[in-house]
């Protein structure tokens, strides 16, 4: 495969972009890579970049292609939507329905405020259990990533990880104090925390998929539920991943636990720039106009975003009964026949699954149920192992920090080439 003219285009927009693009993980620095692609068109489970390559794609915009790229639902109805004007900066009856849509969906959800972001989104949940509760602090688990807001970088997970480090220049002490960390499963400090400090919310990805995924305990789960509520501490879902993926309802739906607030994003929008954060109507009626909690945004609602949104959530509301079971199958014969072909080239490897979620960590660990068993992972051996899935017309998330994403779109035949693709790579490590 030719790169030239990715190459170019990355020479060009280091001069006018920090680091040559607009968010770091782009950037392919932890898999040795001189230069990103630049993606230049996408259809179904493909991506073809700027040199005209074709490649099957694992990275789905990190989650909320689950139907495929322009999924031609999809695009009808942003076509058709576009036509009546892109913003309007007042509100549209579509926004009333996606929301509908959304309580109906989502177990936890009485009410919605729908924003431009997921980093948003998270931003405003803690903001707003921070006047609920009339408490600073906050809980967060290490290596779990929220979004870029000051308070939830601390220890986090996603790019910073890709990149070395687990907290952001820039952040204030104080912002520093009132966030509290945790490892993740640790019952014994949640306990400590939530009964001696006053912590206004527990903010967790329910299925942690920012340091590689990883597979919660459901008895972990009820755990949290229970001493939140003992604490009256606020706990939040943060589903910008999880939602509308694992099942029509998120996380909470599959597990069967019901946070008090959650966090969406990607996913509501078809792609589109969209987040939203909802809960309790007790919670919800605190935000402005009604409320003192002030939340606004010209963007946020954007009909382009929220009728892409409606198609997409639309659509697996219908199909719900078989699309979600079509994916965990998809995913779970992926998984398991990367398992047989690391065994059979000797290659240690952990790979969590869960819906149509999975990582590959290059660990010899036999769990990865923590940061510190996913900062185990050979990184060396990952980058090879993406160099030659990319270099043969298969991409995935560049970092091993982050999630597989499963399509509707991907076929048994590009199944069957991810695996072929596989086998080379696992053999290249296992000569190294």
């Amino acid at each position: 495969m030719s790169y030239q003219n990715s190459k170019n285009i990355y020479d060009e927009a280091i001069k006018f972009i920090p680091g040559g693009v607009n968010s770091p993980v782009r950037a392919f620095k932890s898999v040795n890579r001189e230069a990103p692609i630049f993606v230049k068109k996408a259809k179904g489970s493909k991506l073809w970049d700027e040199d005209g390559n074709k490649y099957i794609d694992y990275i789905c915009s990190w989650g909320p292609m689950i139907l495929g790229h322009n999924f031609e639902r999809v695009i009808a109805g942003v076509r058709d939507e576009i036509e009546n004007g892109s913003s309007y900066g007042l509100p549209t009856k579509l926004e009333v329905e996606l929301a509908k849509l959304i309580t109906n969906s989502c177990p936890s959800i009485e009410k919605v405020r729908l924003t431009t972001s997921g980093t948003e989104a998270t931003m405003s949940a803690v903001r707003l259990a921070r006047a609920y509760t009339m408490r600073n602090k906050i809980l967060k688990f290490e290596g779990c990533y929220h979004g870029h807001s000051d308070a939830l970088l601390v220890k986090s997970g996603s790019g910073l990880l890709t990149d070395g480090y687990q907290d952001s220049n820039g952040i204030t002490a104080g912002v520093l104090q009132d966030t509290l960390t945790v490892p993740f499963g640790s019952r014994e400090k949640i306990q400590e925390i939530l009964e001696k400090e006053d912590v206004a919310c527990l903010i967790m990805e329910p299925v942690p998929a920012n340091m590689g995924v990883i597979t919660p305990d459901v008895e972990f789960l009820k755990f949290v539920r229970e001493i939140c509520t003992k604490t009256k501490t606020v706990l939040i879902f943060d589903e910008v991943i999880s939602g509308f993926r694992l099942s029509l309802g998120g996380a909470q739906e599959y597990f069967g636990i019901t946070p008090d607030m959650t966090t969406l994003g990607k996913i509501i929008g078809g792609g589109y720039p969209v987040g939203a954060f909802g809960g309790k109507k007790e919670i919800m009626d605190l935000v402005a106009p009604i409320g003192r909690v002030y939340h606004a945004g010209t963007l946020s609602g954007n009909p382009i975003s929220v009728r892409a949104g409606l198609e997409t959530i639309g659509y697996l509301y219908e199909n719900r009964e078989t699309i979600y079971k079509t994916l965990e199958e998809k995913t779970k014969y992926i998984t398991t026949e990367l398992e047989k072909i690391a065994r059979e080239y000797n290659v240690p490897v952990c790979i969590n699954r869960l819906g149509s979620l999975y990582t590959i960590f290059f660990t010899d660990r036999k769990e990865v149920n923590n940061l510190e068993d996913a900062l185990s992972s050979n990184t060396e051996n990952f980058a090879i192992y993406f160099n030659e899935m990319l270099d043969n017309g298969i991409v995935i998330p560049p970092s091993q920090f982050e999630a597989h994403f499963i399509s509707l779109a991907l076929s048994d035949e590009d199944i069957e080439k991810t695996l072929k693709v596989a086998r080379k790579a696992f053999e290249k490590i296992s000569k190294k």
